[in-house]
């Protein structure tokens, strides 16, 4: 990612042969842009994405900025956690029924655009500024000299944390950017302070950006410009393996989330602290009601690499079985562009990534936090990693899904990495 705070303990199994198998089979050319298309014209518009309440509202606010400008376009929103939603856009791609305009990865962007389920934005360009916006993140969007989609913000991985519970209990704050050892023990420290109410954390080795940022401290990355798997078997063993002591009654218990879900451990002050994209920030307090999180740098596997990076992967694009193509483009221009969305979402999806948005953005409270944050880890941030592969997205999911198998005993470490090589094979080839 995701990432929004997605639902825990949903597979993506079925999921994975529609997306890679059925996408391929299913793919739809788009149509040209109407050229007498009449601005004024009453269309409605499904628009997708995935998020909890809080994005939800502010979608909300933005539409009906949107309509002061534009009332004859109506906007119809759906809703869901980020596994459900992926599931859901399969089915409609298979269909050729994708949401006029919807909330889009670069995890799946070679796999939608390859196959078609993703309009080239230079039909419509005539609707949409792509001047406000650096070529690099322009490329988060772009596959092959084409644009498909354009980002709504860039964020970087963090540790968020709970300051209300650390307060409670008597612990500091962890030190940002710290050995994984530090961290474990700091982790450790709240869990036994607060008689187990309260764990110091969640099990962070179930997300493939922890591990991600491991192999890039080394020079690695999770997968090969040529789309092949950049780690063995042994580095993937000895990445969860290192988790064991977070699952011996440090971290909350896989349980224990499977209950409070869709929210997270963070989310219901389960846990204090949990590692996501710096623009769940926003996010975390509307769940928790926590008055104070702060955010701290990642553990570092070495000191001094250039292991986190820019990630625009949450963005925005349209379908091409849309019938209002042009509607749309003025929609996702007004999400991505607009000085308006820079103040209802201030960093929420993500820190500005147009300068026409930065400049609605009034960068105070939770925005000015996040925009600290990733200052303070510039020394850190080298560049992005390559496209992600085609089944990016449904590899991330699973490398989540079987991190979680691990945490409820269903499954061994070695058994988990065997059906995550056997499922990137599939995915991969």
């Amino acid at each position: 990612m995701m990432s929004s705070l997605a639902r825990r303990g949903r597979a993506l199994g079925a999921a994975v042969a529609i997306v890679v198998g059925g996408l391929a089979l299913a793919g739809c050319g788009a149509a040209a842009p109407d050229a007498t298309f009449d601005p004024d014209a009453k269309v409605s518009l499904d628009f997708a994405f995935w998020g909890n309440d809080d994005r939800a509202d502010r979608y909300n606010q933005l539409i009906e900025a949107f309509n002061e400008e534009h009332p004859n376009i109506q906007v119809k929103t759906t809703f869901s956690d980020y596994p459900s939603y992926w599931e859901k856009r399969a089915t409609e791609a298979a269909s050729g029924s994708l949401p006029d305009v919807f909330q889009f990865s670069d995890s799946y962007l070679r796999q939608y655009a390859e196959s078609g389920h993703v309009l080239d934005l230079s039909t419509v360009k005539k609707y949409i500024d792509f001047s406000a916006f650096d070529d690099s993140l322009l490329g988060t969007g772009r596959l092959d000299g084409t644009q498909y989609s354009l980002p709504t913000g860039y964020s970087v991985w963090a540790n968020f944390v709970n300051d209300d519970l650390l307060a409670q209990y008597g612990v500091a704050s962890p030190d940002g950017g710290s050995s994984s050892a530090e961290l474990d023990d700091w982790m450790a420290t709240v869990t036994k302070a607060s008689g187990g109410k309260v764990y110091g954390g969640t099990d962070y080795t179930q997300r493939i950006q922890g591990f991600e940022l491991e192999l890039r401290a080394h020079g690695e990355n999770l997968y090969t410009q040529d789309g092949k798997v950049g780690f063995t078997k042994k580095q993937l063993k000895e990445y969860w393996a290192g988790g064991a002591k977070l699952r011996d009654g440090v971290a909350v218990p896989q349980q224990r989330l499977e209950e409070v879900s869709p929210k997270s451990g963070l989310g219901v002050q389960l846990t204090a602290s949990e590692m996501s994209w710096s623009n769940f920030l926003g996010g975390y307090l509307a769940d928790s009601g926590a008055k104070s999180i702060s955010i701290v740098a990642p553990p570092a596997a070495v000191e001094g690499a250039k292991d986190l990076y820019q990630q625009g992967g949450l963005q925005i694009a349209i379908a091409p079985n849309s019938k209002h193509k042009e509607a749309a483009a003025m929609f996702l221009d007004f999400i991505v562009n607009s000085e308006q969305a820079g103040r209802i979402f201030g960093t929420t999806l993500g820190f500005p990534a147009s300068s026409s948005k930065l400049a609605g953005t009034k960068l105070e409270g939770v925005d000015k936090q996040v925009a600290n944050y990733i200052e303070s880890v510039s020394d850190r941030i080298g560049e992005a990693p390559p496209v992600p592969v085609v089944g990016y997205g449904s590899l991330e999911q699973k490398f989540w899904d079987l991190g979680k198998e691990i945490g409820l005993g269903t499954v061994t470490v070695d058994d988990a990495v065997d059906q995550f090589f056997a499922e990137a094979d599939v995915v991969l080839q």
